[in-house]
């Protein structure tokens, strides 16, 4: 018997590594010297899956994005510029949105719905439209390593590295690929979403059932991590699946489904990961696990309360295993009942057990908290339920870098 670990492999690849897929990224001036504006391409129409930000004021490549997709559930390119969100532009950021997308399908000839727009940086402010469509124009699409790479670095605004993840899947005997890259820094809080991520697949699979696993398993890793509790007005993560790998359509019933769904987890929990890890100003990634809980929504929040304290991030930072403040966040979280027998462990040094304070030795505590991760264990003791948030410390450089933004 294959055993699910079996059929699934962590390899190195990039947005471009499932088979069909190519890629571009260029600079187009709307950043200083750094590339800006980049194109994921399919070369079939695919199925598509997509969540969005539920700020009330989305910018407008999230309005015209959906309306691509609502034509017919499927894209075939999608268009991505750093260095401007084009977000609360009114009725000429939605005119240039429109035409952003234009001009992307007619430089790759394609009908315009089947091409999806995002944007990314300044909120407020025009898109240089010269720029764009120059930039457009450069566009040339490759499926080597350094196009999907190239494609990661432009979608970047005041990320300190680009993140990608790629597994390999055995589904009906046959290897099939699921790849992603995401930006995030800042404003990172998603409530739907994160910052922009992006995966595409060879796998057959309908843009329903996608839409139905991107929606799960984003609950369990984009919306399980925070930065600095604000959620973006640009917010998306959509997911392309071409078909390239020829099998049986993918459903819940599909016998290799657990493991699709498996492996497709992974590649979001890996970048959602990074995008915690690159915090803006962060040195550390923090991750609290909580156990013992009624039920997973309440774990789930018990974690994301924990690691979205300011008061935790700025001790993670300090190296101060203060447990008082961990405490805190998990009185405040939301949990009813009484609780006299939770147990917090800081990177495996036991702090409180039974809820009660335990002796331990602060050098020993301190030189844990040295470590680039730190995890915080929490055992609830009311039931059989875990969950799972990450973040990062808050340090000195997220005030400089927030403090100018637009300079």
């Amino acid at each position: 018997m294959i055993t699910k670990e079996k059929k699934i492999k962590k390899i190195n690849g990039t947005i471009i590594t499932p088979q069909g897929f190519f890629a571009s990224g260029v600079h187009a001036g709307f950043r200083y010297k750094r590339m800006d504006l980049g194109v994921i391409y399919s070369d079939k129409p695919s199925s598509v899956a997509a969540v969005y930000t539920q700020n009330l004021f989305p910018a407008a490549p999230i309005a015209i994005t959906k309306q691509s997709i609502a034509y017919n559930n499927k894209l075939q390119a999608v268009l991505v510029n750093s260095g401007c969100a084009n977000a609360c532009t009114g009725k000429k950021g939605e005119d240039d949105a429109y035409q952003m997308r234009l001009w992307c399908a007619e430089h790759f000839d394609l009908p315009d719905h089947l091409v999806g727009i995002a944007s990314t940086g300044v909120i407020g402010e025009f898109l240089s439209m010269e720029k764009m469509n120059n930039g457009i124009k450069k566009l040339s699409i490759g499926n080597q390593t350094e196009d999907g790479e190239n494609f990661g670095h432009a979608i970047l605004t005041t990320d300190t590295v680009s993140k990608h993840s790629c597994y390999e899947v055995i589904v009906n005997g046959k290897t099939i690929t699921i790849a992603g890259t995401a930006k995030g820094s800042g404003m990172i809080h998603p409530n739907m979403a994160t910052m922009l991520g992006f995966i595409t697949t060879d796998a057959t699979i309908s843009s329903e059932v996608l839409q139905g696993l991107l929606k799960k398993v984003t609950d369990k890793t984009f919306n399980q991590i925070t930065v600095d509790g604000d959620t973006s007005t640009n917010d998306m993560v959509l997911v392309l699946a071409n078909g390239g790998i020829q099998h049986e359509p993918l459903t819940e019933e599909h016998s290799d489904w657990e493991c699709f769904e498996a492996a497709f987890q992974l590649v979001c929990e890996d970048l959602a990961k990074k995008i915690a890890r690159d915090g803006e100003g962060a040195t550390k990634l923090i991750e609290v696990n909580v156990n013992g809980a009624s039920n997973t929504k309440m774990a789930n929040i018990i974690a994301k309360t924990i690691v979205g304290s300011n008061l935790v991030k700025t001790a993670v930072y300090g190296e101060d295993a203060n447990w008082g403040r961990i405490i805190g966040a998990i009185g405040y979280s939301g949990l009813k009942g009484e609780y006299n027998q939770i147990d917090i462990s800081i990177n495996g040094v036991t702090v409180l057990y039974n809820s009660k304070p335990v002796a331990f030795n602060e050098a020993e505590a301190k030189a844990a908290l040295q470590n680039e991760i730190v995890y915080i264990d929490v055992h609830l003791h009311d039931g059989n339920a875990s969950g799972t948030a990450w973040g990062c410390d808050l340090t000195y450089d997220y005030v400089k870098i927030n403090a100018s933004y637009r300079t």
